[in-house]
């Protein structure tokens, strides 16, 4: 996690500027960034501190990901808007390896792919059906039997696999923390521990916190899964909860015994997948598996229980681990809609109220060039983004239909990760 505070003042007076972005995680700090460089006058609120929310708590993989899963993507899209939307993942992880490259930032990225794993044969079939889709859509991929897998090193839990190098590994809260350094230095003012009330749309908008305002030519709304509490995307997008683990550092031994020498990232080919991934300083950080949903989108606060779920299917992928402590576990929200596809779009009748959000667990790729996609949007340019910002998001039903059907999904994904769960155990 980010986790070290805020490093700037709050806001306690009225000012103006041209662009104000609410939300200082990457969606926020990435639009800022571009906005700055077409030379408008850029301030960022930020309700808690720079990394709070996702992007500082997120499992660090750089995925070309976006959607439920490829497979599912060309089956809802079509061939041509699948295409498109490959592309703009894979524009975007690009897009994160430049800013990484040009603007040096100390995030600890290591460009070695990741691995869709399979933990049993039920789930050979899902790891053939994305290599079929990730071909037909144009992202590179190997598909990888048991044999490569352990010319791989990787851990024999796993049985089959997909590789896709285009991406790798980072610190989530370094790469946000770095992302608010370039964005000081170009000249974004950045304002902590300032909550947003209200959002007063109109020429200019007005922003109104708890110690003052802003008034700006155009308000970019980058909070995600906080997004509905600023009264935008109520009927669109839902926020639920998941959960990470974080090692202690492995000793040499331990090391040795985990294999894994191409410290590839891993998620697993459940229907509510598993992330592993290894640490500069030799940690594995871990989780999900589990999404929890509060009765009228709100966030539920932290379960020991699931925390105690997520080490245990730690303990079963990496046995030769069974004795390593876990130094410390940590929940937050993220966000997606019913197609699983971000939204990027103008809210409102003003005109001058931009929002990106819901990334659906995709977030490092997609909010990070998410900057460029609302850019796009003020500018009228066309560019990669707009096959999500000319998209249609179908509603969602209201309470407590929405929590009955979350659950519902929720709890049938569930069922089918535990039927492979406890045919891989007798192993």
């Amino acid at each position: 996690m980010a986790g070290e505070g805020p490093r700037t003042p709050s806001l306690r007076v009225g000012m103006e500027c041209d662009a104000l972005v609410v939300g200082a995680g990457y969606t926020g700090l990435s639009t800022a960034i571009a906005l700055r460089k077409l030379g408008w006058n850029v301030t960022v609120l930020e309700r808690e501190y720079v990394g709070w929310g996702a992007s500082g708590r997120n499992a660090g993989h750089l995925t070309p990901t976006i959607g439920k899963d490829l497979p599912t993507l060309a089956r809802f899209f079509g061939a041509e808007r699948a295409r498109a939307l490959a592309a703009l993942v894979e524009t975007a992880i690009t897009h994160v390896e430049h800013s990484i490259a040009d603007w040096d930032l100390a995030c600890d990225y290591e460009p070695v792919g990741n691995v869709i794993a399979a933990v049993h044969p039920r789930q050979h079939k899902t790891i053939d059906a994305a290599a079929a889709a990730a071909k037909d859509l144009g992202i590179p991929g190997d598909l990888l039997d048991g044999d490569a897998l352990r010319a791989r090193g990787l851990p024999s839990t796993f049985t089959r696999g997909l590789h896709f190098p285009h991406g790798g590994v980072l610190d989530p809260g370094k790469y946000v923390l770095e992302l608010a350094r370039v964005a000081s230095d170009a000249g974004v003012e950045i304002y902590e521990r300032t909550p947003v009330v209200a959002v007063d749309a109109g020429h200019p908008v007005t922003v109104r916190t708890h110690g003052g305002h802003v008034r700006a030519r155009l308000v970019v709304i980058a909070t995600n899964a906080f997004t509905p509490e600023l009264g935008h995307l109520r009927r669109q997008m839902i926020p639920v909860q998941v959960s990470l683990f974080r090692t202690a550092p492995l000793s040499d031994a331990q090391r040795a015994a985990v294999g894994w020498p191409g410290r590839e990232g891993i998620y697993t080919a459940h229907e509510i997948l598993e992330s592993y991934r290894l640490t500069a300083d030799q940690r594995i950080v871990g989780g999900s598996k589990r999404i929890r949903y509060g009765f009228g989108g709100r966030h539920p606060a932290d379960d020991p229980d699931t925390y105690d779920f997520i080490i245990e299917a730690f303990r079963a992928r990496f046995p030769m681990l069974r004795d390593v402590e876990i130094s410390d576990c940590w929940s937050g929200s993220i966000a997606f809609a019913l197609d699983f596809l971000p939204i990027v779009r103008r809210l409102g009748d003003s005109g001058n109220v931009y929002v990106s959000a819901g990334y659906a667990g995709h977030g490092v790729a997609l909010a990070s060039y998410a900057g460029r996609m609302i850019a796009d949007l003020v500018t009228g340019e066309t560019g990669p983004g707009a096959v999500l910002a000319e998209h249609w998001t179908p509603p969602l039903p209201p309470e407590p239909l929405r929590w009955l059907a979350v659950h519902g999904i929720a709890g049938a994904l569930a069922m089918m990760d535990r039927r492979v769960d406890r045919a891989v155990r007798p192993a």
